[in-house]
Formats: C-alpha cells, sequence, structure tokens
C-alpha cells in the first residue's frame, strides 16, 4: 500500500485516462464498485479513502510498461461510507435530529443576485431557530429531571416509596435529611441537564476537530461577485471552522444558562415571598440579572457573525470560545450554591413555572419562522431566478423546514415528559406532572395525523390513476403490442411510484402548515384555560369533552409509543450494524450541508469528502496531464459536482463528469436553490469539459438535470434508460431482467458508452475546444 500510495502522489504517465467513482446512499465496498475482489487504498484512512485494483496500483506511473492507462481507463474508488455510519456511538446522533433538520433551513433559502441585507437577515432568523431548539432540549431535561422528579416526585411521599432511589431526597422518608430541601434536590438534580449539555459540547468539539478541520486546496480569496450562481466554488465555503466553535460556545452557554434559570428562578420566587430573607431576595435579583445579561451576550454571539466563505477563515476567537462557556458555567454554579442555601420554610408543591418556559419558547419560534417565511418570500420574488416554477413551494423550503425542525424539537421534549411522567407517578395520579402546554401539544397529534391520513389518501388515488395510465406507455416504449399485464403492472407501478418523490412539497408543505395552526391553537388553549384540554372541556357539550378526552388520551399515548420506539432504534443502532447503516442513509441526505445555524447538528461529512475529492483530482491532473472523468452516483453525484466547483478553472476544464442516479436538480435543485439551481448547474455545465447524465423513470431519487446542449457541450441528459433493460426474454437477455429502480446503472451498456465518449472528447493534455454537439 505505501508503494501504491507514492504512485499516487508523485504522478506519472502523461496522457493517462483515470475514472475516478464515487458511491451515492448507503455506502460500498471498494470490491464492488471496482468489480474486483483484490483492491488496494492508494490513498486516504480507515474513514475515507481512494482505492484500486490491485492490478492497477502503479499503472500510471512511468516505470509500467504495460501501457494500461493509454489503452483503458484506469478506475478508481472514493469510499466515504465510513463518514456517516462508523461505530456505535453513531447512535447517539438520533438526539440531533432537530438540529440537523433547521441546519437544512439554513440551506434552503431561495437564489439572490448578491449578499444582500434579505440573505443575511434569512442567515440570522435561522441561526436564532436554531438556537431555540438547544434552549427547548435543555428546558426538557430540566422539566424531567428538576420539575418532575426532585421536585414533584421527591417531595411527594407515595412517589418516592414507590421509587426507592429517591427516598434520600423525600423529606418524610429521609427524617429532613440534607439533600430534601428543595434547592438542594434541584441543584443535584441539575447535574442531569448539565451533563446533557456537555454531552453535546463533546460530541461537537469531537467532530469539529475531524470534519471541519479540514482544510480544502489552497486558493486566493474570492472578490465579492455579484453574478456567481453558487457559493460552492468559495475557498471557504467547505471550511467552517471558525463559525462552528463560535456557535458551539453560543450554544453551550445557553443550555447552562437554561439550567441556571431553571434552578433559580424557583429559588428566587421562594426569596421573594413573604417573609423570605432579604439577603437571599438581593442575591437572587443580581443572578437573574446576571442570568439575563449572559442571555443577551449569547444572543449577540449567535447574531454577531455569519459564514465566511470567500476565504479560508483560519481564525478561532479563542478567547470567546473558552471564556463563554466557562464564563456561563461559574454562574451556574454560584446558581446551584444559592439555590442550595438554607430555608427551612421551603416546600415543594404544584409545579415549576414550565408553561411559562415552554410557552415563551414555542412563541419565539413560531414568530421566527413567520419572519423567516416573509424573507424567503421576499427573496424569491426579487431573484427573478425561478423562471420555470421548480423551486420548492416557491422558496419557502427553508421556512417550512424549519417548521418541522421546531415540531420534532417539541414532540421529544414532550414525549420525554410524558413517558418520565407516567413512569413516577403509574397509575396513582398524585404527581401535577408536566407543564399543561406540553399535554396540549400533544392532544394535538392524532389531528395532525388524520390530515396526514387524508392526504395519504390522495397520493395514493393519484399514484392508482397514474398506473393505469402508465400501462399504454409502457407497452409502447418497449414495442410490445401484447404484452404479459402482470409484467406492465409491475414496470408502470414502479414508474408511478418513484413520482411520489415529486410530491414531497406538497407533503412538506401541508405538514408545516398544519403543524404551525395546531401549535398555535395549542399554545392558546393552555394559556386562556390553564388546564389540560379535558378538564377545559368540562361542562360543555359531550362531543366535545369526548373528543378532547380522546385526543389527550391518544395523544399522550402516541408521543409516549414514539418516545419508545426513537429510544428502541438508537439502542438497535447501537448494537446493530445493519441498523447503523440505515441511519447513516438518514445523514447521508441531511448531513451533506456545514454546520452553519445549529453547531450540535451531525457533522457535515461533505467537509471531509469534498476536500478529498478535491486534492484527488488537482493533484492528478497535474501531476500526469492525463484525462480524468469523475463518476458519481446518487449522492456520490452532489459531493462530484461540489468538488468540481472547488477545483480550478484549468484543471476543471480537464474533467468531464459522469452522473447517474443523480438527485442534482430533482431534490438540490428544487431544495437548495440558491446553491443548486438552473443558473449555478448550467455553470458547471459550462466550465467542465463535458457533462453526462443518466437516469429512469423507475428511479425514485434520480431524474434528468434539464440543461440543454449549446456551446458549451452536448445536452447533458440522455434519453431515460430502459428499466428492465427487457421487456420479456429476449436472445441477449434469455432469463428476465429485474427492475433496477436507482441501484447498479453500471451494469446498462449505456454507462460504458457515455463514459467512452466522455474520454474520448477529452485531450490527453489540454482541454477540449468546446464546440456544438448534439445530444
Amino acid at each position: 500500500m505505501e508503494r501504491a500510495q507514492e504512485r499516487a502522489a508523485t504522478g506519472g504517465a502523461a496522457g493517462a485516462a483515470l475514472e475516478l467513482l464515487v458511491h451515492g446512499v448507503g455506502g460500498a465496498t471498494p470490491e464492488k464498485m471496482l468489480n474486483d475482489p483484490r483492491t488496494v487504498r492508494i490513498t486516504g484512512d480507515d474513514t475515507a479513502a481512494v482505492f484500486r485494483r490491485a492490478d492497477d496500483a502503479d499503472a500510471d506511473h512511468p516505470d509500467n510498461a504495460t501501457g494500461g492507462p493509454r489503452d483503458r481507463p484506469v478506475p478508481e474508488a472514493y469510499v466515504w461510507c465510513n463518514l456517516t455510519s462508523g461505530n456505535g456511538t453513531r447512535a447517539l446522533w438520533l438526539l440531533l435530529l432537530p438540529f440537523m433538520v433547521v441546519n437544512l433551513a439554513h440551506w434552503m433559502r431561495p437564489a439572490a443576485r448578491a449578499r444582500t441585507r434579505p440573505v443575511r437577515l434569512y442567515g440570522l432568523l435561522v441561526r436564532l431557530a436554531g438556537l431555540s431548539l438547544t434552549v427547548l432540549l435543555v428546558a426538557a431535561a430540566c422539566e424531567v429531571a428538576l420539575d418532575l422528579t426532585a421536585w414533584q416526585c421527591a417531595g411527594n411521599r407515595s412517589c418516592a416509596e414507590r421509587h426507592s432511589w429517591l427516598r434520600f431526597l423525600s423529606p418524610e422518608l429521609s427524617d429532613d435529611g440534607w439533600w430534601s430541601l428543595p434547592g438542594r434536590r434541584l441543584a443535584l438534580a441539575a447535574l442531569v441537564p448539565t451533563a446533557l449539555t456537555g454531552l453535546l459540547w463533546y460530541l461537537s468539539h469531537r467532530t469539529w476537530r475531524a470534519y471541519e478541520s479540514q482544510e480544502p486546496p489552497a486558493a486566493r480569496p474570492e472578490p465579492a461577485d455579484p453574478l456567481a450562481h453558487t457559493a460552492l466554488g468559495r475557498p471557504g465555503f467547505w471550511y467552517g471552522r471558525r463559525l462552528v466553535a463560535r456557535l458551539r460556545a453560543a450554544h453551550t452557554a445557553a443550555g447552562l444558562l437554561t439550567v441556571a434559570a431553571a434552578v433559580g428562578t424557583a429559588a428566587a420566587r421562594e426569596d421573594r415571598g413573604p417573609g423570605g430573607p432579604a439577603l437571599l431576595d438581593a442575591l437572587g435579583w443580581l443572578l437573574q440579572a446576571a442570568l439575563a445579561g449572559g442571555a443577551l451576550a449569547t444572543v449577540w454571539v449567535v447574531c454577531r457573525r455569519g459564514r465566511s466563505e470567500r476565504r479560508l477563515d483560519r481564525e478561532l476567537d479563542a478567547h470567546l470560545v473558552r471564556r463563554l462557556p466557562l464564563a456561563t458555567l461559574v454562574l451556574l454554579a454560584l446558581t446551584l450554591v444559592y439555590a442550595g442555601w438554607e430555608r427551612p420554610e421551603w416546600r415543594s408543591a404544584g409545579r415549576l413555572p414550565g408553561d411559562v418556559t415552554f410557552g415563551g419558547i414555542a412563541l419565539i419560534q413560531g414568530s421566527l419562522v413567520i419572519a423567516l417565511a416573509v424573507v424567503a418570500s421576499t427573496l424569491h420574488r426579487r431573484s427573478g431566478t425561478d423562471p420555470d416554477g421548480r423551486a420548492a413551494l416557491r422558496g419557502l423550503g427553508g421556512p417550512a423546514v424549519a417548521m418541522l425542525a421546531c415540531a420534532l424539537g417539541g414532540v421529544m421534549s414532550g414525549g420525554v415528559s410524558q413517558r418520565v411522567s407516567d413512569w413516577l407517578d403509574g397509575t396513582a395520579s398524585s404527581l401535577p406532572g408536566p407543564p399543561v402546554l406540553l399535554t396540549w401539544q400533544a392532544s394535538v397529534i392524532p389531528v395532525l395525523l388524520i390530515v396526514l391520513l387524508g392526504l395519504g389518501g390522495l397520493l395514493a388515488r393519484h399514484t392508482v390513476r397514474l398506473v393505469r395510465d402508465q400501462h399504454a406507455a409502457v407497452l409502447r416504449d418497449y414495442a410490445a403490442e401484447s404484452g404479459d399485464p402482470a409484467r406492465t403492472r409491475a414496470i408502470a407501478r414502479a414508474r408511478a411510484m418513484a413520482t411520489l418523490t415529486d410530491r414531497g412539497p406538497l407533503v412538506v408543505a401541508v405538514t408545516a402548515t398544519t403543524t404551525l395552526l395546531l401549535g398555535a391553537g395549542a399554545l392558546v388553549g393552555a394559556f386562556a384555560t390553564g388546564k389540560t384540554p379535558s378538564s377545559a372541556a368540562e361542562g360543555t357539550l359531550p362531543f366535545v369533552h369526548g373528543a378532547a378526552q380522546t385526543g389527550q388520551a391518544l395523544g399522550s399515548w402516541l408521543i409516549g409509543l414514539g418516545f419508545i420506539l426513537f429510544v428502541t432504534w438508537g439502542r438497535r443502532a447501537y448494537k446493530d450494524a445493519s441498523a447503523r447503516r440505515t441511519i447513516g442513509i438518514l445523514w447521508d441526505v441531511g448531513t451533506f450541508w456545514p454546520r452553519a445555524a445549529h453547531p450540535f447538528a451531525p457533522p457535515c461529512y461533505a467537509e471531509r469528502a469534498v476536500p478529498d475529492l478535491t486534492w484527488r483530482m488537482a493533484t492528478w491532473t497535474r501531476a500526469t496531464g492525463g484525462r480524468l472523468v469523475i463518476s458519481g452516483h446518487s449522492q456520490g453525484s452532489v459531493l462530484a459536482a461540489a468538488a468540481a466547483w472547488q477545483l480550478s478553472p484549468a484543471d476543471r476544464g480537464r474533467v468531464a463528469l459522469l452522473t447517474y442516479g443523480s438527485p442534482l436538480e430533482r431534490l438540490y435543485g428544487r431544495w437548495f436553490p440558491a446553491h443548486f439551481g438552473p443558473a449555478a448547474l448550467t455553470a458547471l455545465h459550462e466550465e467542465v469539459d463535458c457533462w453526462r447524465n443518466l437516469y429512469r423513470l423507475t428511479d425514485p431519487i434520480g431524474g434528468p438535470v434539464r440543461l440543454s446542449g449549446d456551446d458549451c457541450g452536448p445536452e447533458v441528459d440522455r434519453a431515460p434508460l430502459a428499466d428492465p433493460l427487457a421487456y420479456g426474454r429476449t436472445e441477449n437477455h434469455p432469463l428476465p431482467t429485474p427492475l433496477l429502480g436507482h441501484s447498479d446503472y453500471q451494469a446498462d451498456p449505456a454507462f460504458a458508452q457515455e463514459r467512452a465518449r466522455l474520454l474520448a472528447r477529452l485531450s490527453p493534455q489540454l482541454p477540449t475546444q468546446r464546440a456544438d454537439e448534439s445530444g
């Protein structure tokens, strides 16, 4: 392997031809990608690496006498699947799902002709929404540990008797032991949300070292270009080290301040009561003022700076990154000491003021989403870059996804709180339970499910009609006058099911809008009545009361079931590599983008993969002067395009792009128009030597790129590939051929034809002079 790495670094024969294969979602082995059981790693590590066949390890070295690269392209496989599905700790990333989703919303903004104020405002609003999710998660941990466990259960004799591990916290069962005072119980329980905040910091810091700290090839800073079509070619786009460090410090501080506020507010409320000690009352006011100051400083850090993409920003703001979390940690320690001070008359009763906390978070999140929608709509109208209306939800994809992120955070918070409350209280009904707002939010879940079931029914009806319509098209495409009805139905069904991907914007729009309306209704109901839905409906019509009881009971059951399934899935993923790979597929799509809105989101694997591919293509083409085709399948085609944008114009002109099963336009172009919109893809078509794209009508992920041929090269899209290759038995296919959908594009003869065409178009030394060609 060392010899192969030396060959890869030194380069070799002029006129060599290289095909760099990049796999898609779910990963692949180098043996399968290269169709050879004997492979060797020529560069990279155990996380991501480039492989060749053992026989091709020295193919492009000057001492190689076989002439291999001159006769045929040498295939290389870039394997990056371990970036998203590695060891068992990746199962912890399930906790970060809302953070990942809100981070996606940052990149879904509509295209803009320049970095205008609305663009900066859009990024700021998403970052604030991400900050609110951190506060929500830590507040949920405080609700479980401080309110339900330390305040309610430990303060209730019957509940503490059922849970023996809480006896030392119970005033009755511990004979007024040292830990039985409410303030000390809260201080001890505060270690749980503090540990959660520390865990999030640790995960973010560890992945920051492994991902964000990977430098792309050095490039000159890019001057401001109001006509630039995409930011993916900027030198600092895949190097978000500084911003993630700043956001990590701010979100860690926000989590610690949330814990301090939960503990300190309860103690200060007691001290402000009649007969409260004046000294502790004054200290309480001072601590609350300090907490408010810390919160303002945290928000300022989040708002102060966005991403710096036009250059490699190697600065780190070391003082801020260290001092802000440390200062809030000291403030939390002082708050715990203050809360644990002797207050003999203090008794725990009722709930901690969680309704105000969760209600305030919900109100802020809803306001941020609405403001984000206004900004996104303004950007979409002004841009004028979507004449065909391909952008998802007319530019409102980002606000809709941000709403879904907030809903996910609310469901996870409510599910944990409801489940822990049921476990602590059992059937005794001796505890007040979680805040009323969380009960209202759980109660509207059945309504949301009814709406989604109705939408699912409409989509199923549309799909059935489409299957019938596809019957004639299938027979026409295969020139089968009277085919096998079962075979025809199977092909028609596969084509119809593949179109459901294009209904994604409708599903997201309905879900986000319904969630926003139901969340607003739950917020109004909780604050207007101060009671659970069942209690608030007492004395109304029997139907209304029955519906409220049913919704509350069913919602509580559903949210508890969802929490159990979530934990079960995470536990299975920790132990089972195959389940972990399934989670990895989700992250393949969700974590392509850098962490620009939330530092606790799962890490961006492209910040390692894109520099890897860029380094490999740039060094190989410069060393050999050879021809290079980068072949990307599925998500690999997105990585290939991103890497091509990072190349210098001279290197980019020596590269041809072959994509298959590619979501570049169908998913990324529609949902991320600022970066993969028509202008960006057209610019890429103009700047690489040539680009060809393969797709099937049965593929639910890949699709056409929709770029026509002109003076920048031939048409990108080849006509849809036949799937299956043959309708029935033929001389070339004596056995029935399978439906392949999204997989095995290389098995189609069209793949070899297009690869040969691209290699023939590339000259051995210099970029080809472009000429008009038919597609």
